[in-house]
């Protein structure tokens, strides 16, 4: 390579990096997350451009061209068509494809620079045993975040059951399959001369890791994806770091190593936030808990709860000097983001302090409730996290539940049986007056009851949250004439 090149491709490499940088940056705070999302994918076609330039063996570019044209059309139409309730499941899948891709690039490394001449020796020998190792490790960490991705978006969206599905002996399988990968990478790397026999223990590498990332998936019930979400994102950054050692590209490891560390330090917050333990999550079968007895509190009935109308609940609202507005999922389900925005107000012009709850892992991937809001431009500031949050709920005068289940169900905090103890939740049950707006007295992903719903200060509102936030607004606006 030129010496002019090498400059022009180390300038888009730190230009590259650097926006990296920022675009991380950016996305830490809901005001700023689209602006960083922007300089991120930015960063990223620059990064593109420099490692063509930087390889410079590509003949004919009407085929990168094409395909940029291609990918750039799905994805913008997926952004487009795809909504806030399924957004979860989008990052999902999308994790799954940059596993996937960097499991790829390594087996092509392998097909270019092995099989195709019909070198004969150790990739180890061919490559370099720093490129070997990372090139067994992109196949087998891209593999299981591929298939872990595609269990977690089946998880999600309904395709497969949401509750843990527990083999017998999994643990041991998982370590017996993890140890069998590992045994088979450092053979397909060390081990093999012949070309030949090296594909085939990549393509059994590839199979191996495939069937441990559904493996390390499957136990987990829909109550825990968030933090499998965003491991799995961690990991589809550690199989690019890997690729980018395969391949000899310094902005790949930089970036690969940001969305490594990223994700694994959002793990280890969900994992605080939900009371588990860094190591049950990577082994997978975490928060599973006993599957009958979960059924078992699930299956129970409920024999005291009360329930309200959109009348009196206004009632309620309109004498009150704090309301707490706790959204879950059910209020991303209603599309309902404007109405609470705009009950909000109305309450604010009476007089009445509006303070919004958000539990860490509301919804179904972090950050969900606060973009949430943030489309309806509810102020930043106006979004308490749950530990600031709890202790405002003893002076509360009246709680609105949107759809929330197991983060505010009091089981977390007194049955020591339950699938969800020990987990911290918001609070609620200490405040004067609980409304919860749900469509029936359904479980949540836990799948047991809640013992919020049989309190003596809970109401139950039964309804879609858009329209009974809509009937609350029409009461109000009575009231006040």
């Amino acid at each position: 390579m030129s010496e002019t090149r090498t400059v022009v491709v180390a300038l888009i490499y730190l230009l590259s990096a650097t926006l990296f940088v920022l675009g991380l940056k950016r996305l830490a705070r809901v005001r700023t997350a689209r602006q960083g999302n922007g300089i991120s994918a930015v960063a990223m076609l620059l990064a593109v451009v420099g490692t063509l330039i930087e390889l410079g063996i590509v003949q004919d570019y009407r085929w990168i061209v094409a395909g940029i044209v291609v990918g750039s059309a799905v994805g913008a139409v997926i952004a487009v068509r795809v909504p806030m309730t399924s957004m979860p499941e989008m990052v999902a899948i999308l994790n799954g494809f940059g596993g996937a891709a960097s499991a790829l690039v390594a087996i092509s490394i392998y097909w270019v620079d092995v099989v195709e001449p019909g070198k004969v020796g150790t990739l180890a020998s061919i490559l370099g045993g720093s490129q070997a190792v990372t090139a067994f490790l992109s196949v087998l960490i891209g593999g299981v975040t591929f298939s872990g991705s595609v269990v977690a978006y089946a998880k999600l969206n309904g395709s497969l059951p949401g509750r843990p599905i527990l083999l017998p002996g999994r643990h041991v399988l998982n370590v017996a399959l993890l140890v069998l990968s590992v045994a088979v990478g450092l053979v397909f790397a060390y081990g093999v001369a012949d070309p030949v026999r090296g594909a085939a223990f990549v393509w059994a590498l590839l199979a191996a890791s495939l069937v441990l990332g559904i493996l390390l998936v499957i136990p987990i019930g829909g109550a825990d994806m968030p933090v499998v979400v965003s491991l799995l994102n961690s990991y589809s950054g550690l199989a690019a770091c890997a690729t980018g050692f395969v391949i000899g590209n310094n902005l790949l490891i930089i970036s690969g190593a940001m969305v490594g560390a990223a994700g694994i330090i959002l793990t280890r917050i969900m994992c605080d936030a939900m009371n588990r333990s860094l190591p049950s999550v990577v082994m997978g079968g975490f928060g599973g808990g006993d599957s009958s007895s979960a059924a078992a509190a699930g299956s129970q009935e409920y024999t005291s709860t009360r329930s309200a109308g959109a009348e009196e609940a206004a009632m309620v609202l309109e004498a009150a000097r704090k309301v707490v507005v706790v959204p879950g999922y059910g209020l991303a389900v209603a599309q309902a983001q404007h109405a609470v925005r705009e009950l909000g107000d109305l309450l604010k012009k009476r007089g009445v302090e509006v303070l919004y709850a958000i539990h860490p892992v509301a919804g179904r991937m972090p950050g969900h409730m606060n973009v949430l809001l943030a489309e309806a431009d509810i102020p930043y500031e106006l979004l308490w996290e749950m530990e600031r949050i709890n202790p405002e709920f003893h002076d509360t005068d009246a709680v609105i539940v949107l759809g929330a289940n197991d983060v505010v169900n009091p089981a977390a905090m007194t049955q020591k049986d339950s699938p969800i103890y020990g987990m911290p939740i918001l609070e609620v049950h200490h405040a004067k007056t609980v409304f919860v707006v749900k469509r029936s007295l359904g479980a949540g992903y836990a799948g047991i009851k809640n013992e919020l719903f049989e309190k003596p200060n809970t109401m139950m509102v039964f309804g879609d949250a858009k329209k009974v936030l809509q009937e609350l607004i029409g009461e109000l606006k009575q009231l006040s004439t």
